[in-house]
């Protein structure tokens, strides 16, 4: 009997080894996890964004968006990370799972939602032409022959690329990695004009006392959200409740009051 006992133990291991070796034997990729259950958000962003994203004079990340994420997150009782992320891989970065959201004044745009979801719009963004006080250029006819920059991967270029014609006309086209360097320039002509959202535009004209001067280039509003993983619809889904009820107690018109001295949230 002792050894029909020794037996019997020996298939009941090689039975749970199999079963082990099953569970390993074909692993896949794990779905998204929700990122908003709980766990800690992780945001990509741009980082010299005023005043959507920026570093204060003691180093502290600050801007409507971050106060905007920071109280998204405490509601969806998540911890918080922002990561600088290199703006033209800004879809990689998220495709690949590094970062659960891009929150840094993403345009909603047709071409994007082919490569990510969208939380619901929380602002209405219009580019602009922005050029020196005593610059000629009153229309985007007047950028014929002259030196023109954007911000690299933004809407900006997006608005350039829309209308070819007027794009050809221009002497050069440079892209800058982050708005203020291209800002820097403008000021001391090295570059004739910027296509940049009108916010970022007037919010560092103010703060800086740079001298700039806003030419309306006729180009239509767009509706600004969250950027967030094709296969993430639960964060998606409870990001937007979130947003909603955000807009519905006043806390986005608050933040919005505090940054730009007026409400574009929507």
């Amino acid at each position: 009997m002792k050894w029909k006992k020794m037996i019997l133990a020996g298939a009941v291991l090689l039975g749970a080894a199999g079963m082990l070796a099953g569970c390993g034997g074909d692993k896949k990729a794990a779905p998204a996890a929700d990122a908003g259950a709980g766990q800690k958000i992780v945001i990509g962003l741009d980082d010299n964004f005023p005043p959507f994203g920026f570093k204060d004079k003691d180093g502290n990340l600050v801007g409507f968006d971050i106060d905007m994420a920071k109280e998204a997150a405490k509601r969806m009782g998540s911890d918080i990370e922002f990561k600088q992320i290199d703006w033209s891989s800004k879809e990689t970065e998220l495709r690949s799972h590094k970062i659960d959201a891009i929150w840094s004044g993403l345009t909603i745009l047709p071409e994007r939602e082919k490569n990510m979801l969208f939380s619901r719009p929380y602002e209405n963004s219009v580019q602009i032409i922005l050029v020196k006080e005593d610059s000629p250029i009153q229309s985007k006819a007047d950028l014929a022959g002259k030196i023109v920059a954007t911000q690299e991967g933004s809407t900006g270029l997006d608005a350039i690329n829309s209308e070819p014609d007027v794009k050809a006309s221009f002497k050069e086209l440079k892209l800058y990695p982050d708005n203020v360097s291209g800002f820097m320039d403008l000021k001391i002509g090295r570059i004739d004009a910027m296509i940049v959202s009108q916010v970022v535009a007037l919010y560092y004209n103010k703060e800086n006392n740079a001298g700039f001067r806003v030419v309306d280039a006729g180009y239509n509003r767009q509706p600004v959200g969250v950027g967030i993983a094709k296969d993430n619809e639960a964060f998606k889904e409870r990001l937007d409740k979130t947003l909603e009820e955000m807009k519905a107690d006043g806390t986005s018109s608050e933040i919005s009051m505090k940054w730009f001295g007026q409400d574009i949230t929507i």
